[in-house]
């Protein structure tokens, strides 16, 4: 198939030598991160861009192509759109991304979307951000597979690279390559779901430490985290149920036992985001009795030691008032046994405020 003459053609950033034709592709060579022909469960070298991989796939009769794409432009999309038939809708949905994880099949393709997550290294209490989120948006038709990768994180070189040493699932078609997308991205659902763990764990323990600071801007971090997580596999759900349970040929009945097992380790992310959330719901209420309960701690020692100060301030607001006969004014006696009363007052308000538990 020709390359169209309206479109740059894409080709692998590792082609681009400083040649005029290279050279032409300008930053349309970037969005590709790799493109490869697999014929016979092995990579054919020498088709390093999309129309000749597709080319040389469809003379052969067999093989398929997988095209990997990091935030590609309208042209670089509408150009992989007329090389390989890609619906218009899922083409537009793969150039815009921020789209919910779904499952849509058109004609003769299916079109997966993907939420990634990846875990933010951090300190205890100085977090901004926890959880990282992506999207990686996949194509499949019968003799080619595209993969459309949005955010920074979650590259696919591990997983292709496995897969090359793999020669008996690239067999299977690229519904194989599928299956280990999802079932990689899964896996990094369960490392990010462990990893919160741990937070979570954290913040209960500085919660019900005793005379430890309680930081509630931090647990609600935590859950605005958690909510992203649930929006990133809740809605996978239904769509990995159906792609286990379609008929379609795309995806061959081997695949669909595989999907069934990715379907599996994603129910039991989602139970554990579940009761992430609800932990940290209850979370929110300990840590907010909690500090009720300790500023009533305060506030009972301010009544305190306010009530034994009132004592020496009584009296000695009884004695300034300028009367001229006044009980024991002129004995030489006097003024230390005001202050004896005083500290014995005091002494004994205190005693008996520290055995109520106010002190």
């Amino acid at each position: 198939m020709p390359v169209l003459p309206s479109l740059p053609s894409l080709r692998h950033p590792r082609q681009r030598s400083g040649s005029g034709s290279a050279a032409a592709g300008g930053d349309h060579a970037e969005a590709l991160v790799d493109c490869a022909a697999y014929i016979g469960g092995e990579r054919v070298r020498e088709c390093g861009d999309p129309a000749t991989a597709i080319d040389r796939v469809r003379a052969e009769g067999r093989g398929f192509v997988w095209i990997g794409l990091h935030e590609p432009d309208e042209r670089e999309m509408a150009f992989l759109a007329k090389l390989l038939g890609l619906h218009e809708l899922a083409v537009e949905d793969a150039v815009q991304a921020y789209q919910r994880p779904k499952l849509e099949a058109y004609d003769n393709s299916l079109f997966l979307v993907l939420k990634t997550v990846a875990y933010v290294e951090h300190t205890a209490g100085n977090a901004v951000q926890i959880v990282q989120d992506g999207e990686i948006m996949i194509f499949l038709g019968p003799d080619y597979i595209v993969t459309v990768r949005h955010g920074a994180h979650s590259q696919l070189r591990t997983v292709r690279a496995a897969l090359e040493d793999d020669p008996d699932r690239l067999i299977i078609g690229p519904a194989a390559v599928m299956h280990a997308i999802a079932d990689h991205i899964v896996d990094e659902y369960l490392s990010v779901v462990e990893a919160v763990e741990d937070d979570i764990d954290e913040m209960e323990n500085s919660v019900f430490t005793p005379n430890q600071p309680v930081d509630i801007e931090q647990i609600y971090l935590l859950k605005r985290e958690i909510l992203g997580l649930r929006r990133a596999v809740s809605p996978l759900m239904p769509a990995m149920r159906s792609l286990s349970g379609t008929s379609t040929d795309l995806l061959p009945k081997k695949i669909r036992s595989y999907v069934r097992d990715v379907e599996d380790h994603l129910s039991v992310v989602a139970d554990r985001v579940t009761t992430f959330d609800e932990m940290l719901t209850t979370l929110v209420s300990a840590a907010l009795a909690e500090v009720t309960t300790r500023q009533n701690e305060d506030m009972r020692k301010i009544s305190a030691w306010a009530a034994i100060a009132l004592v020496p301030t009584a009296i000695a607001g009884i004695y300034g008032m300028n009367f001229a006969n006044m009980p024991e004014l002129n004995w030489t006696f006097g003024y230390p046994m005001a202050l004896a009363v005083i500290a014995g007052l005091c002494v004994t308000l205190y005693l008996v405020l520290r055995r109520r538990g106010w002190l």
